[in-house]
């Protein structure tokens, strides 16, 4: 498959570059997709939420009333899940949610994702580019020029770039990332990829291992 190369004002910059069917070409598999966007999206949870049980509660435990003739059910403690302020019941505990996933399935996935996205024409391919400072408003520009989309447009750079990162920041509708950072989530979670020229070799490489 062949895309041209665009300029940042959205003129063809003369060059085209071929993407490699084995890596955007090949039959996705929905499988390896859902495996490993379920893997992300745990890994992404901190588990640090936690409630006290009776145990861990600051409540008096001296005996509320006597155990029979009271005309109601018998207490022993503040402390029961039944009192306003007592201890909450299977309550959530402190736990890792990481999981692991094989090498190969992963790079299945990846390529699987950015294979769907070549088959919609969602990748646009853009000379690498520079910000001299932080700019919202040119970083907007750019994304019209190329008629990249109004929604979940993806950049993807050889490597960090604080300005490019901090011109997307105030942007709902852009986000940038790196290709040492790219995930299937990110891919699936785009509706245009918008790789800067150079990243799809390194894609291609990467996921051939």
């Amino acid at each position: 498959m062949q895309l041209p190369v665009l300029k940042i004002d959205g003129t063809p910059s003369g060059k085209e570059v071929t993407l490699n069917e084995e890596v955007f070409g090949i039959q996705p598999n929905d499988h390896a997709i859902y495996l490993d966007v379920i893997q992300y999206l745990a890994n992404q949870r901190h588990g640090n939420a936690k409630t006290k049980d009776r145990s861990e509660n600051a409540h008096s435990t001296k005996k509320l009333g006597r155990q029979k003739g009271g005309g109601g059910a018998r207490h022993g403690s503040l402390k029961a899940n039944i009192f306003v302020g007592g201890g909450r019941v299977f309550g959530p505990k402190p736990r890792f949610y990481h999981t692991k996933l094989n090498k190969k399935v992963k790079a299945l996935a990846r390529k699987s994702a950015l294979s769907y996205k070549a088959a919609e024409n969602a990748i646009i391919v853009l000379e690498p580019f520079t910000m001299e400072a932080p700019k919202t408003k040119e970083l907007l520009n750019i994304t019209a020029a190329i008629k990249a989309g109004d929604r979940k447009v993806l950049y993807v750079l050889p490597q960090n770039s604080t300005n490019i990162y901090l011109s997307s920041r105030n942007l709902q509708q852009v986000n940038v990332t790196s290709v040492d950072e790219i995930s299937t989530y990110t891919i699936m979670n785009a509706n245009t990829l918008v790789l800067i020229d150079g990243v799809q070799d390194t894609l291609a490489e990467r996921n051939l291992r």
